[in-house]
Order: structure tokens, then C-alpha cells, then sequence
């Protein structure tokens, strides 16, 4: 049971957050050495089984060999730079799914793993007792709460929990896929996006509305959130292509009416609506003054070359 039990710790999502609401943190959940061991012989087996089964997600970038942040950013940028020498705008919904990791249904998963990706036998019940009967406690400095069992979900900071979520929400891709609507995603982060001209918009923006309202569904039916309130919505183009998207001043999703916004914060990069990234350039230039600033304070007990190092690093 030792190696089911994990100790949470609640990192902040996003610096500046209010500290006093739970739902700003991510809790971590730090488990046993050897169950990492065992959890990383079993990945071995396991990754390469479902990356090569057809019904993966073929546009998940995360937890995969050669594919990463920066190639998901740059499928769903191509894609924006094709359509703008089709002299079409894109339309670009940033979904936000509440607690993704903490509320996977077992069963499920399970269930999926089993009749999706053909995992049976003795691996589907190592995986059964890997996520059953699970436990977790919080501890703040020395003051540790008591145990609560995990009824759902995948410990976040595990070896396996990433890859377990990736496939259990491969089968919303096809859900995508079949309203003629664009996607990428990376882990529980997902955009949707479609390219279009202004004659063409009330029909194109009508089937972001109803992809985005049967992702919901989906999502709902697997145990899952998505918070259309907290999803985000920008269109990306020209000069000239974004003067005629301006008169689209809100777009459906998932049932809210979302305001079009100047920018897009996606997997670390702030893209603005020209995707000229001027915001992204200020905003890594004040990270790293704020960084090279705090050597400073430390620089007397460094070396010349432990001091490049940390500087480069920034």
C-alpha cells in the first residue's frame, strides 16, 4: 500500500494567483522511488503498444518521441500561415478542461485500454491494481492531513498518469475530426481552430459552435469538464484579413458566447492576433531581467564559469 500512498504538494498554477483558493493550485503528488522504478519498466512496455495502435490520437503531441511543445505550436501555426495565403483568417478556441487529470473514471479507462487499445490479461490487471486503491495526503511544512482515498484519476507527477490520460481522451480527436474542424493537443491543453473569409463565417463559425458542444458532451460522458467560460478565443491573420474578422465579436462554444481576444496564451507562448510575437518577446526579456537581477545576489559566491552557466540558462 506504501507505494499507492502519495504525498501532495499544491503548487500554484500561475505566479500572482490568489494564494487562498484551492482551485489555483496543481497538487503534485510526490510518490515512492521504487514505485517509479516499477511504474518506468511497465512505461517501456506500455508506450510503445499505444502509440502504435490506430485509435491514439495521431495530433497529440504530448509524451511522444519527436514531438513536442514546439511542434505542437508549429502544426497549428502552419496551418494559420497556409490559410493566410488563402487569404482566410483563422479562428482559434483555446478549450479549458477543469481537473483533467484528477477525474478519469477507472472504469473507463479501463475499459478503454482494454476494448480500444487490446490491453487484456495480466497487463490490464496490473494496470486495474495500479489505479485502485490508491491514496494521498496534503503536507504544508510538518503539518501532513489525513489520508483520503483516490476514487479517479491519475496521480499527477507519476510516470504512467501522463500517458494514461493521453489515452483516455484519444477518442475526442475523431469527436473533432468529424465536424470538418482543425484541432492540436498537448496533454489536456486543446485548440480548435478553423480557417475561413468573411463570406464564409456565420457557417463556419455554426460549426465551431456545434463541435465545441459535442466536445462538451464527450466530455461529460467520460467524467470530464470543460469550462467553456474559461476557454479563450482569437482569430489570427493579415492586416487586411483581420479587418474583415473584426466584425465577429463573439464566438459560441460549448453553449457561452466568448469574446474574440488580441491574443492567445498557448503551452507557454502568447500569440497575438498578427502572430508577430511581440508580446512573447516582452514578456521572456522581463523573465530574464527578473532572473539575471536575483543572480546578482549570489554572484560573489560563484565562479566565473558556474556563473555563465546560470546566466545562459536563464
Amino acid at each position: 500500500m506504501r507505494y499507492k500512498t502519495a504525498q501532495v504538494l499544491p503548487l500554484l498554477k500561475k505566479p500572482g494567483a490568489d494564494k487562498s483558493s484551492p482551485s489555483n493550485y496543481r497538487p503534485i503528488s510526490n510518490l515512492s522511488t521504487i514505485s517509479k522504478l516499477l511504474e518506468r519498466l511497465a512505461l517501456s512496455q506500455l508506450r510503445s503498444h499505444l502509440l502504435d495502435s490506430v485509435n491514439y490520437c495521431p495530433l497529440q503531441s504530448a509524451y511522444r518521441s519527436g514531438h513536442s511543445t514546439e511542434t505542437a505550436l508549429l502544426e497549428m501555426l502552419n496551418n494559420v500561415y497556409m490559410a493566410g495565403d488563402r487569404k482566410q483568417f483563422t479562428v482559434v478556441i483555446g478549450l479549458d478542461i477543469s481537473a483533467a487529470f484528477d477525474t478519469i473514471c477507472h472504469r473507463i479507462l479501463l475499459d478503454r485500454l482494454s476494448t480500444e487499445f487490446g490491453i487484456s490479461s495480466t497487463a490490464l490487471d496490473w494496470l486495474r491494481s495500479y489505479v485502485s486503491d490508491r491514496k494521498q495526503f496534503v503536507k504544508i511544512g510538518d503539518h501532513p492531513s489525513s489520508l483520503i482515498d483516490c476514487t479517479s484519476g491519475v496521480p499527477q507527477g507519476s510516470v504512467l498518469g501522463p500517458i494514461l490520460f493521453a489515452a483516455y481522451v484519444s477518442p475526442v480527436g475523431s469527436v473533432i475530426s468529424s465536424y470538418g474542424v482543425q484541432y492540436h493537443s498537448y496533454a489536456d491543453d486543446t485548440q480548435i481552430f478553423l480557417s475561413m473569409q468573411l463570406s464564409e463565417s456565420d457557417t463556419c463559425l455554426s460549426m465551431l459552435s456545434e463541435c465545441t458542444d459535442a466536445v462538451k458532451q464527450w466530455y461529460l460522458c467520460n467524467h470530464l469538464l470543460l469550462n467553456a467560460d474559461k476557454s479563450e478565443v482569437v482569430a489570427f491573420g493579415t492586416a487586411y484579413q483581420l479587418k474583415s474578422a473584426a466584425q465577429i465579436d463573439t464566438v459560441s462554444v460549448a453553449g457561452a458566447k466568448l469574446h474574440v481576444s488580441s491574443e492567445l496564451k498557448s503551452l507557454g507562448v502568447i500569440l497575438d492576433q498578427r502572430l508577430s510575437f511581440d508580446q512573447h518577446a516582452n514578456m521572456v526579456v522581463k523573465a530574464c531581467n527578473y532572473h539575471t537581477w536575483a543572480i546578482r545576489h549570489i554572484r560573489p559566491l560563484l565562479t566565473q564559469s558556474t556563473a555563465q552557466t546560470l546566466a545562459y540558462a536563464v
